[in-house]
């Protein structure tokens, strides 16, 4: 049987959760701080019980799990909450903005056996699963570099800048097709519609086996972008989340290599990459709900969250300060 969850957060987000969580069979309750928005939702959902905020809804027993969906600055002492009251957890990206307190919050849920899982929602994505998987089994070779863009007009933030609101995404996939940490980042940017709130940042990754990645987001962009490029020693690939289905990840077999001492490119046609359909955010929620009644590690837990947190963190000390940061000497 499927836990009872409870979506805290009716905003931008929090009704694709609601959404999908009642597909599952699985939406027990609803919170939110404005009247009218609850009561449209309660409509939506008959026999769902609603809350204005999380603290009613842990007093009422309603919910055996909630899913977090407010902004990102109330991330953490929710969560806190949640796990405190015996909860299985779901937090959309990011887990909290504070490195220490998403440690906490990783160690309250391993030491209640709670599921703490945080909203990386691409990978869940079936064409990255697939990529991931090409890479795994060698067929681009070693990773060289990988640059990913998720650039719009629109979803402007005044609690959290661009790095914060969109790259968590990017350095989620970068981090699982990596493998491992990078040595260095340093990352620029700029504020031009609220003083201190970056609206576009570019990042740039170094990694202790020489690969390069870089992460460009915006939120001041003339159309949608949202692509991903890996290259590598025997081959080239794109995740392009903005394509059509069947196109959405494709394969560059291209050839480079040297005769003598001139280099050589040998282009060859692209090829799509077959991969299972399927609503990333429905696999994400399922996902969570099999982690919930199986006692499994979710792929995106707090571990993760916080290897990401400890990228995004050392992203914007370098944007503060205008210097690179290195993460080889963080634990």
């Amino acid at each position: 049987m499927n836990a009872r969850v409870g979506v805290v957060g009716l905003g931008h987000w929090g009704p694709n959760l609601a959404r999908n969580f009642a597909v599952h069979g699985a939406l027990a309750a609803l919170a939110d701080s404005r009247p009218e928005v609850l009561a449209r939702f309660g409509a939506q959902y008959p026999g769902v019980k609603t809350f204005p905020d999380l603290e009613s809804m842990l007093a009422a027993r309603a919910v055996d799990a909630v899913a977090i969906a407010t902004p990102a600055a109330t991330h953490g002492a929710l969560a806190a909450k949640a796990l405190g009251a015996g909860l299985h957890t779901f937090v959309e990206k990011p887990l909290c903005l504070d490195l220490d307190e998403a440690r906490m919050l990783g160690a309250t849920a391993k030491g209640a056996g709670l599921t703490l899982m945080v909203g990386h929602l691409l990978l869940y994505h079936p064409a990255f699963i697939a990529l991931r998987s090409l890479v795994e089994a060698g067929r681009l070779g070693q990773l060289r570099y990988i640059y990913s863009n998720r650039l719009s007009l629109g979803k402007i933030r005044r609690e959290e800048n661009a790095l914060w609101s969109f790259a968590p995404h990017d350095v989620s996939m970068i981090l699982a097709l990596a493998g491992t940490l990078p040595r260095r980042v340093v990352t620029t940017g700029g504020s031009y519609l609220l003083t201190g709130v970056a609206d576009t940042t570019l990042s740039h990754l170094a990694f202790p086996d020489g690969m390069q990645a870089h992460i460009f987001v915006s939120w001041l962009h003339p159309y949608k972008d949202h692509r991903l490029v890996v290259v590598g020693s025997e081959g080239m690939a794109t995740f392009h989340d903005s394509e059509p289905e069947g196109r959405k990840l494709m394969l560059y077999p291209h050839a480079v290599g040297w005769e003598g001492e001139l280099p050589t490119v040998t282009k060859a046609a692209a090829e799509p990459v077959p991969y299972e359909t399927g609503e990333p955010l429905s696999l994400e929620c399922r996902h969570f709900l099999d982690c919930v009644a199986q006692r499994r590690t979710p792929r995106s837990d707090a571990a993760e969250s916080l290897r990401v947190l400890s990228v995004l963190d050392a992203c914007q000390q370098s944007l503060a300060s205008g210097e690179p940061v290195s993460l080889e000497s963080r634990p």
